[in-house]
């Protein structure tokens, strides 16, 4: 029946409140303390389960809704011919700017371009129309040539006007340095010859921006996104003290400088960190007596985020990581390749990284509202406890004296430490979880491509003066993956991977939970889980398990099972020459006598599996 459109008209819902929406959450608790759904950050920010609508809150001032983000696709093969025919692929198959890394610099992930020599730059921008509406941004690394200075030497040689160049210099003297862990010289000797160099490109005529503070190698380092906040304020403050120095305008110097952040899976933390930081910029701006003005925010997805195992999941976290930096006002976004964990991406790499970015903007229309975030009480909530947490971290990096400063006295890396540990011990738990890698494994996953290009490592220069703790980039996946990397060599020196053997007790509605635990559990370190059926008599069992031929086994059931056939079953296997034995669950309890029985460990939800599967390894091998 189709209603009247006055009844329709004259109906009544009305919003749910707050008060509302508790006594839901209430109901499902069933007396369980709210506080039970509360969640923390690696900040220490507090997550509430359900906000409250911003009321009054008005939009960050970011990137024009009138303009989508710059697509911007890295240009990193060592070889300028063939860098270069990768960049007119991806300019006339949708992307709108080119992301240039110079081997040696923090973000070249073992790549790049060879040097800056004016013929290896002729040679990349070959056919490259700098005053064709695309973006450029190129990354100069210190001791391998003055990059900027060649490419506008070039754009000049072809008699384009340096105004209508959409260049960002990116110059990152002092990131590139804290990823290295050295310095050539203290920062008040580099820091006046650096202004001259900007301050020169100005009077050519190039708009810039350019210098960058790159909060992303804190991000790289398993830093949180308070101290990548704190620490590319820091640098911001550091560039703009070197530029007023160098008798540039503080108005144009602070125009002389953008931003780069990570952006990874955490959607609602990397919205309101991309927020936060124009709002804490904005502090500084003001706090120099200027009027605020949106400064250019770039995004790049996050490295720490991929994965060398079951790399195609990379492409969901790029596809999250991406539409968070969007939402969150981004001017450019840089999209890692699913691949270039395992090297150099081949075309079909390029071309995902590439149209991820695309289908947001043009299926999507993602860019099309200008702080889409604006009034929701969590974003709102979780910006403004960012600005809160970096602002401090801010204060105490210049109350040591500044970026370089702390740097030098560690301040910042010991920081960084702390959290990289959290994540690190969240990641051994499995509390954090990496699909295909600390869970969801596939043993028998096929090869992808990649290009045949060697990975070169960074030399440094014998004319270090400095030196300090290195903010050391790092993949959260790494110690499961080589677990992955010894089962391989085993597989292929042995023919066999190191094994263990399910042992399920009981039906399969008794097992099935705990064994898919267990195997999930075993193969996310490369050790292969042979299952079985479901047993009763202890001597099946151990019939089943010496014909399967592994050292290790693992029991698994139900909690009523164990109460009644654990016990006997671990007896039967280790007669049968278990050399160790698991047990899937927590014994509660039954603990001791299970012990006494033979089992040796417990592997559950939260334990730390990291550690079991190294034991393990070191049994198998010694088996």
């Amino acid at each position: 029946m189709i209603l009247p459109d006055e009844l329709i008209l004259a109906a009544d819902f009305a919003p749910a409140t707050y008060d509302d929406w508790r006594k839901l959450v209430d109901g499902v608790l069933k007396g369980a303390p709210f506080e039970k759904l509360v969640s923390k950050t690696y900040d220490g920010l507090t997550i509430e389960p359900i906000y409250r609508r911003a009321s009054g809150t008005p939009p960050v001032t970011g990137r024009s809704a009138a303009a989508p983000w710059q697509v911007m696709q890295r240009v990193d093969h060592p070889d300028p011919l063939a860098a270069n025919a990768q960049a007119i692929h991806d300019l006339e198959n949708g992307a709108t700017g080119l992301e240039i890394e110079f081997a040696g610099g923090p973000g070249a992930r073992g790549f790049g371009i060879p040097d800056a020599a004016p013929e290896t730059l002729r040679r990349l921008f070959d056919a490259v129309l700098f005053d064709a509406g695309i973006s450029i941004a190129i990354h100069p690394v210190i001791g391998r040539g003055n990059a900027g200075e060649t490419l506008a030497a070039l754009i000049e040689e072809r008699h384009v006007d340096p105004a209508k160049v959409n260049l960002r210099f990116n110059y990152q003297a002092l990131s590139t340095m804290a990823v290295r862990g050295i310095a050539p010289a203290p920062w008040r000797e580099m820091a006046k010859p650096f202004a001259g160099v900007v301050g020169g490109l100005m009077k050519r005529g190039f708009r810039g921006p350019f210098v960058l503070a790159d909060g992303r190698v804190v991000h790289d380092a398993g830093g949180s996104e308070a101290q990548e906040l704190a620490f590319a304020l820091s640098l911001a403050v550091a560039y703009l003290r070197m530029l007023e120095d160098g008798a540039i305008d503080l108005d144009a110097a602070r125009s002389a400088i953008s931003f780069r952040l990570a952006a990874d899976t955490d959607q609602f933390l990397t919205i309101a960190k991309f927020r936060a930081l124009r709002m804490l910029w904005a502090r500084i701006e003001a706090a120099c007596g200027l009027t605020p003005k949106p400064t250019f925010v770039a995004a790049e997805t996050a490295w720490r985020m991929l994965t060398q195992r079951d790399p195609y999941v990379n492409m969901l976290r790029a596809t999250m990581a991406t539409f968070a930096a969007g939402v969150g006002g981004a001017d450019a976004i840089t999209v890692l390749p699913h691949t270039l964990a395992l090297g150099l991406p081949e075309m079909f790499a390029r071309r995902v990284a590439r149209n991820t970015q695309l289908i947001l903007l043009e299926e999507s229309n993602l860019a099309k509202v200008s702080d889409p975030a604006a009034g929701s009480g969590g974003i709102e909530g979780l910006t403004q406890a960012l600005c809160e947490a970096a602002w401090a971290l801010f204060q105490e990096i210049e109350k040591a004296g500044g970026a370089f400063a702390a740097l030098e006295q560690n301040l910042i890396q010991r920081k960084v430490a702390a959290i990289r540990k959290a994540h690190e011990g969240n990641i051994a738990r499995r509390k954090d979880v990496l699909t295909g890698a600390s869970a969801f494994p596939n043993l028998d996953e096929a090869q992808v491509a990649v290009l045949a290009v060697e990975p070169a490592e960074f030399a440094p220069s014998n004319e270090t003066k400095i030196k300090f703790e290195a903010l050391s980039p790092i993949r959260l996946a790494a110690p499961f993956e080589l677990l992955r990397d010894r089962s391989d060599e085993m597989l292929k020196a042995k023919g066999a991977r190191p094994k263990v053997f399910l042992a399920n007790l009981g039906t399969a509605t008794d097992f099935t939970a705990r064994a898919t635990f267990a195997k999930s559990f075993f193969e996310t370190g490369g050790i292969e889980a042979i299952g079985s059926e479901g047993f009763r008599d202890p001597a099946a069992l151990a019939v089943a398990f010496k014909a399967c031929r592994a050292p290790l086994a693992c029991l698994c059931s139900s909690d009523t099972v164990y109460a009644e056939q654990a016990e006997e079953a671990a007896k039967a296997l280790r007669a049968a020459g278990a050399r160790h034995i698991y047990l899937a669950g927590r014994a509660g309890e039954q603990e001791p006598a299970l012990r006494s029985a033979g089992v040796d460990d417990f592997i559950f939800a939260g334990g730390d599996a990291l550690a079991v599967l190294q034991e393990a390894y070191d049994l198998a091998e010694a088996a």
